[in-house]
């Protein structure tokens, strides 16, 4: 028998192949832009994803979440003050702290003595419960017994609701909370648009122009990063009162230059290149070629210092408000419920465990989704 003869296959199994010429060069899949490879590569982070979800969700809340309830932010009444956190249905899970109780462990030779510095503290025997934890042997501090203080009886607050509590002052902290988030974002977002704007306007003069220009604009900038933030606010509070117009200025004034100095470096990175030199002889002005072809080529980088530049402006304003040179009470940001939480610390955790979660969230986030932005505008990144 003959084997692996081609001429006993049948014709009929072949079929020729039409060359045309509008289809032999066609690409069967869709091109894509940077931007869209940018964008499927973010999107593809699930970290980014959730992190700008929780971003967005917190500033949905800041703004709706002071309408949400039926107390004012500047509404005090000394009678509610100190009232721990009590949210509906979730009172009835004891282990996640929100029925509205106070509670603590008191020590003593005796569960007598124990008892008695119980009673002490809180102001009505009548409305705690105790449990006695150790009985003792008769030695210092032996016995231990746990108080549970219903105030929300006590103060005849049975229908009230403090999602989050209050303060020393009985204003609801669930409203101070999301109006101080909304104060500290819109300092945040306005510094770093600031920074954005002057940032990437002088970096990329100077770095087009370069020359004198550059010499002259990259000493003043020297002169301005080396004088401490804390001297220029404390400056602004001479000239100006405390709040978030001095807080944005003084952020504004040195904050830019970081952003001015990246820009600047990949301005002179790209200004000789051939795109460049194509627009200059065809007779582009400056400012065009900057406006429409340095700064898009560069709008990567941009985004990404844009987006850590807005958690630091949050931690700038917290830690001005903490040390009492930020946000002036009753006015509420995060910096200044953090302060006020930190003085109550061991009585009321919750005045201090709130606020520090947004702002940790917040940070947390806005890093992540940086991290991803950063990652989405590399090209080695795409797939």
């Amino acid at each position: 028998m003959e084997k692996n003869n081609l001429n006993n296959i049948p014709k009929d199994l072949f079929v020729p192949l039409v060359r045309k010429e509008d289809t032999s060069e066609k690409i069967s899949a869709p091109s894509r832009t940077f931007f869209q490879d940018a964008k499927r590569t973010l999107f593809s982070n699930k970290p980014a994803v959730f992190s700008m979800f929780l971003i967005a969700l917190i500033i949905i809340l800041s703004i709706v979440g002071p309408w949400m309830n039926n107390f004012g932010s500047d509404e005090q009444d000394l009678k509610r003050a100190k009232m721990p956190p009590r949210v509906p249905v979730l009172e009835n899970i004891s282990w996640l702290g929100l029925d509205g109780t106070l509670s603590g462990t008191f020590q003593g030779k005796d569960v007598n003595q124990a008892t008695a510095k119980a009673n002490a503290r809180f102001a009505k025997k009548e409305f705690v419960d105790l449990e006695v934890i150790n009985k003792g042997d008769g030695t210092l501090n032996s016995a231990e017994v746990k108080a549970t203080y219903h105030i929300y009886d006590a103060k005849e607050m049975k229908d009230t609701y403090f999602w989050m509590g209050s303060d020393a002052l009985g204003r609801d902290q669930w409203t101070r909370l999301w109006e101080g988030t909304q104060v500290s974002l819109i300092i945040a977002f306005v510094a770093a648009v600031l920074d954005l704007v002057i940032g990437v306007a002088y970096g990329g003069i100077s770095g087009f122009y370069g020359g004198r220009v550059d010499n002259i604009l990259q000493r003043i900038a020297e002169i301005l990063v080396g004088i401490p933030n804390l001297v220029i606010i404390l400056l602004m509070m001479l000239v100006l009162k405390p709040g978030i117009v001095s807080i944005v200025i003084a952020l504004s004034i040195t904050g830019w230059i970081g952003m001015s100095r990246i820009v600047r470096g990949e301005v002179l990175k790209l200004k000789n290149q051939e795109f460049v030199l194509a627009s200059r002889t065809l007779g582009t002005s400056n400012g065009t070629i900057i406006r429409k072809h340095l700064v898009p080529n560069i709008s990567g980088i941009i985004i990404i210092n844009t987006m850590f530049s807005v958690p630091g402006a949050i931690f700038f304003e917290a830690f001005l408000s903490f040390i009492g040179l930020g946000i002036v009470p009753p006015d509420a940001s995060l910096g200044s419920l953090i302060d006020l939480g930190f003085d109550n610390l061991r009585l009321y955790p919750y005045m201090l465990v709130f606020p520090a979660i947004i702002i940790s969230v917040l940070m947390i986030a806005f890093n992540i989704v940086g991290d991803g932005l950063r990652d989405a505008f590399d090209p080695k990144m795409h797939k």
